[in-house]
This record gives structure tokens, sequence and C-alpha cells, in this order.
């Protein structure tokens, strides 16, 4: 289908709920084909929709190990969480940042497949992680929101550098 570009903080969408996926259509199937082909061309581990700028609760995450397409995750929730641990974690829509962050390295989650059957799975490891970071998309969280007082102010801190560097003249 098509590759989207992704919305980088501080961006608005960034930060605003998803709304439940009621009809799974073809413009569902678009927008996975899109997450799929956006997630291919920028080499990550996993991508939702919000980074790309819809308002479906839609994730995809391409596991390690497993089989070579990604998963989709239509109104994903968890149900479980164990054997938590420290990991680091970056995001396509904060370049440059990196952060450890504590995660469930054992979940199982509800969802619904792109052609509304629902299905429980359990994930560990990178999955679990991955798939927690995105959930976190779908609710308006990133995961520097997860971080230590000390990392948030560090955060803010390259934000607004960032943010400055963007509006001085060339």
């Amino acid at each position: 289908m098509a590759r989207r570009s992704i919305l980088e903080y501080p961006h608005p969408r960034l930060r605003g709920y998803t709304q439940a996926v009621t009809a799974f259509d073809r413009d569902l199937g678009d927008l996975v084909d899109d997450l799929i082909d956006t997630l291919d061309a920028t080499e990550s581990l996993a991508l939702s929709a919000p980074q790309v700028d819809d308002g479906r609760a839609v994730l995809v995450i391409a596991p390690r190990g497993g089989p070579s397409v990604p998963r989709t995750y239509v109104n994903p929730k968890i149900l479980s969480k164990r054997a938590w641990g420290i990991v680091q974690e970056s995001c396509l829509s904060l370049p440059g940042v990196v952060g450890n962050v504590l995660r469930a390295t054992e979940i199982r989650v509800r969802a619904c497949s792109p052609d509304g059957k629902a299905f429980e799975t359990d994930l560990s490891g990178m999955d679990a992680v991955c798939l927690q970071h995105e959930i976190d998309h779908l609710d308006g969280k990133l995961f520097v929101d997860h971080l230590s007082i000390i990392g948030r102010l560090r955060f803010h801190a390259f934000a607004g550098r960032r943010a400055r560097r963007r509006h001085q003249p060339a």
C-alpha cells in the first residue's frame, strides 16, 4: 500500500486517546497494510496507528524469532503482566531519545485480528515490551512517561533544545 509519515513529539496526536475499532472493513485493512509498509521501511520493531496520525486502536509488531509477517493487534487489552525488568527503549516518534523503563517481560493480551476475530496470546521478552510500548501509544502515553523524574527532566531539556534549533533561522 503506502508508507506513512511518522509523527514526532510534540505532535498532539501522540497524546490523544484512540477509538476502538468497530468496522473491520477494507479501510481498516488499508491502515494495517500501511502500518506494515511503514514498519518495514523504518526497520523498526513495532508501530501504532497514532504514530501515523490515525486515531484507531491498531498496532503491529514484528515478532523476534517468529513468523516474518508482522502481527496485527486491533483493540488490544493486556490481561496480565509478570516478570518485571528494566529495558532500554526508544521510539520512532522521539528520534534520538533512549531510556530505561520498567516493563513486564511476560504478558497475556486479548485483541482482534483485522478481520474481527478475537484472540488471546502470551508474549514474552522483547515482543511483550514492544506490545506494551505500542499500547501506551494507543492511550496517549510515551515511553518517556515511564522514566524516572531525572530521566523526564533530561528528556524535556533535550526536547526544548531540539525545538529551539528547529526554529532558528538557517
